[in-house]
């Protein structure tokens, strides 16, 4: 098939895309990676991996299929950093979906289903390895078992709810909590990007969180 791989260009997936494309052309697959969506070709499938703008549908016509991989059990926890979010929740096993993209948000039908599971301890980078070896399981699941995988499409029913944004001030700590009942807080920030910070007697400090070996 001919594969678009869209990412943008600040994305965390981006460490990872090359190694989906390498895998997916030894698959025998013409496989193109693409960082404006506006430069998207056509072909059979677009894989939209950290995507953070939806996709207009003059664009995702130029594909068959475009598909989006939501770290949720959709339709429940749509919008923004859903694995940051169910952290925090305390979640160890966090559901993953490959869909349809539409002009909707995170609204396609699923095609499948599969779960990231963590054990606790995992910080940043850590989570975010996991989460890529998963998804690019699934982007094999869809393309290996094409054309047979349609038929096994589920459209979303039921409640929907959406995550918020996270911005730079989701790392803010508190400093009359302590350390452990913060803990998921440190796991998910990023020490380059949006480090954990709190404020004190007027001045702000940043915390960077590493795991020793």
């Amino acid at each position: 098939m001919k594969i678009s791989i869209l990412t943008d260009q600040k994305s965390w997936f981006n460490r990872y895309v090359d190694e989906l494309k390498h895998l997916l052309k030894e698959r025998g697959h013409d496989v193109d990676i693409i960082h404006d969506a506006h430069n998207i070709t056509t072909g059979d499938v677009c894989f939209l991996l950290g995507v953070y703008s939806l996709v207009k549908q003059d664009i995702l016509s130029r594909n068959h299929h475009n598909l989006v991989i939501h770290a949720s059990d959709l339709p429940l926890g749509k919008g923004w950093a859903p694995l940051a979010w169910q952290v925090l929740e305390g979640k160890n096993e966090i559901p993953v979906c490959l869909f349809e993209a539409t002009e909707q948000v995170d609204a396609g039908d699923i095609y499948v289903k599969s779960f990231i599971k963590l054990e606790g301890h995992e910080l940043c980078d850590e989570i975010r390895f996991k989460q890529a070896q998963n998804m690019i399981e699934l982007c094999f699941k869809f393309v290996d078992d094409y054309p047979q995988i349609l038929q096994r499409a589920i459209s979303q029913t039921g409640e929907e709810t959406f995550y918020p944004r996270r911005t730079l001030d989701s790392s803010e700590l508190d400093i009359n909590k302590s350390i452990k009942e913060q803990f998921n807080l440190l796991r998910v920030v990023d020490n380059n990007d949006y480090p954990a910070f709190f404020y004190h007697e007027g001045y702000k400090y940043t915390l960077k969180i590493e795991k020793s070996k």
